[in-house]
């Protein structure tokens, strides 16, 4: 009974800090980054590479959310929508996200040397990049483009991981995820206007307002697209990847038509189900069309 429960008590730990860090959401950055391996590999890499690229960004991104809500757990005990999380519950203890977030790191510095020489002299660079985001909502509108910044890090990264140089392609890569990310958290932001007004937090929605928001939104979206279309090009792709493009851009217009800032279901779905669901077909019509069409 002992060691069940002590099973129990760690299985839910474990659950609950895949929780404070959005494990889900690693959809975000981990397509894009195997499509960056792959064009930098010229076909699917080593066994090897993939495994440490992984666990680099597995390990980066965990330290960085976990750090993110750190920095941010007064805001979030503040906020109505927030106050449930695990730190202002006290679900979870600072401590405890102070050691998780030492260990992700260290893990994404050893991958990273497991890599090549020139990731692991840039890790430290990339640690301080991906942990000052969550201080950036506290002097500038341009939080939401530092986060794509940030999360961009890892198709770049990704390159780096393969070749060990620096390329023009990679980033390209990730200069589309960076307005891709900006732009729906500016649509998530917008929950948010009038607490982060209050709080003296910046933010595009809260500085510019809702429907000029909205705007900005679709600008860098559209911006993306465009991207992506230019990689068509630069790359020599196919039809295949077109589609893919093609369905991702009708995505994207729902999740722009389907905005409602008062309805939390909605918004998760425009600022999280969808972009799930758009980077996924993303990667699988390039993989398709480089692998078989190409």
């Amino acid at each position: 009974m002992v060691i069940f429960n002590a099973f129990k008590n760690a299985a839910l730990k474990i659950k609950m800090f895949g929780e404070l860090v959005m494990f889900s959401h690693t959809l975000f950055s981990l397509p894009f980054a195997i499509i960056s391996m792959v064009w930098a590999a010229g076909g699917w890499p080593s066994g090897r590479v993939m495994l440490w690229g992984l666990i680099a960004l597995i390990g980066a991104r965990n330290g960085a959310n976990a750090f993110n809500r750190l920095a941010d757990r007064a805001f979030d005990k503040a906020n109505p929508r927030t106050a449930h999380r695990h730190l202002p519950q006290r679900l979870l203890m600072e401590k405890e996200v102070i050691l998780f977030i030492i260990i992700n790191y260290a893990i994404f510095i050893v991958a990273s040397g497991m890599l090549n020489l020139l990731c692991l002299v840039l890790s430290p660079v990339a640690i301080l990049l991906i942990s000052s985001y969550s201080y950036t909502k506290r002097f500038t509108f341009l939080s939401h483009l530092y986060l794509g910044f940030v999360i961009a890090s890892a198709p770049i990264g990704a390159w780096f991981a393969v070749t060990g140089n620096i390329a023009f392609t990679p980033f390209v890569i990730g200069t589309v995820v960076m307005l891709w990310i900006a732009g729906f958290d500016i649509i998530y932001g917008t929950q948010d206007i009038e607490f982060d007004r209050r709080h003296g937090l910046w933010s595009i929605p809260s500085f510019f307002g809702l429907e000029n928001a909205l705007r900005i939104a679709q600008g860098l979206h559209f911006i993306m697209i465009m991207l992506l279309l230019f990689l068509y090009v630069w790359r020599d792709l196919g039809w295949i990847y077109l589609v893919g493009i093609g369905i991702a851009t009708i995505l994207l217009m729902a999740e722009h038509k389907i905005i409602k800032p008062s309805n939390r279901k909605l918004m998760k779905v425009a600022s999280y189900n969808l972009n799930q669901v758009i980077s996924m077909v993303i990667l699988l019509c390039t993989l398709v069309d480089y692998f078989y069409f190409s």
